[in-house]
């Protein structure tokens, strides 16, 4: 892999990145297509942070942006998700070795749920480097919380019902679900560009995941914070 020298951050929600803005040394802020990007250093590492807002375009939109205008050489989304795999809990965090978009269906064509027609892959592998970086990151500084390496599946639905949970862990492989990753990871790869996905747990994507989401999304959001600093340390 190529030296990294400046980092896209992507968070959807202004809980996921605020932090992360506040930290950044020699500040400069740019609007593009209605989103502030946020230019400056962490531990000597040149970032570009951003709040994409919530959904598969916007994520798509401004990972684009940060590739094409601001020229970064990897992307990091931050946030959080729903657990899916067994064993999972709220605060823990997954780092994504994959990213798949699970509300695609072209069945009638003969292909697979989540699966993109007429392209050579749906699945977007993560850098191996971002994604090894991310998991020492995490196991040096939480010994309360566990971190799992896993897919990540994305789909434009806050998941709260038992069936959605068992279909997206059983039929797509999930260890988490959100809303923003697989269209970071989709963009990243057709631009050759290195990314990881961090989600930390903010609730089990069930029918008591609303209660769970509101209070326990800005903690979950902190410990994502964290890992990244704790990533762009090791790059």
């Amino acid at each position: 892999m190529t030296n990294i020298n400046k980092i896209g951050v992507i968070g959807a929600m202004n809980e996921e990145v605020v932090s992360l803005t506040k930290m950044l040394n020699n500040k400069k802020e740019t609007r593009v297509a209605g989103l502030t990007f946020y230019e400056g250093q962490i531990s000597g590492k040149d970032l570009v942070v951003v709040e994409c807002g919530i959904a598969k375009v916007n994520a798509a939109m401004t990972t684009q942006i940060l590739i094409s205008e601001f020229k970064v050489d990897a992307v990091i989304n931050t946030g959080v998700a729903g657990a899916l795999h067994q064993g999972i809990k709220v605060n823990d965090v997954v780092v994504s070795t994959e990213a798949i978009q699970y509300d695609v269906d072209a069945s009638f064509m003969g292909d697979p749920k989540g699966t993109i027609p007429r392209m050579k892959t749906s699945v977007f592998v993560a850098d191996e480097r971002l994604v090894e970086a991310a998991y020492r990151a995490f196991e040096e500084g939480h010994a309360k919380t566990n971190v799992y390496k896993g897919r990540v599946v994305t789909g434009d639905k806050f998941v709260a019902d038992k069936d959605t949970k068992i279909e997206l862990r059983d039929h797509f492989k999930g260890y988490c679900c959100e809303m923003e990753g697989g269209a970071i990871a989709h963009v990243a790869y057709l631009n050759g560009v290195p990314f990881v996905i961090i989600r930390a747990i903010s609730d089990n994507a069930d029918d008591e995941a609303g209660v769970s989401y509101e209070e326990f999304v800005v903690e979950a959001a902190e410990i994502s914070r964290e890992m990244v600093v704790n990533i762009i340390e090791r790059l």
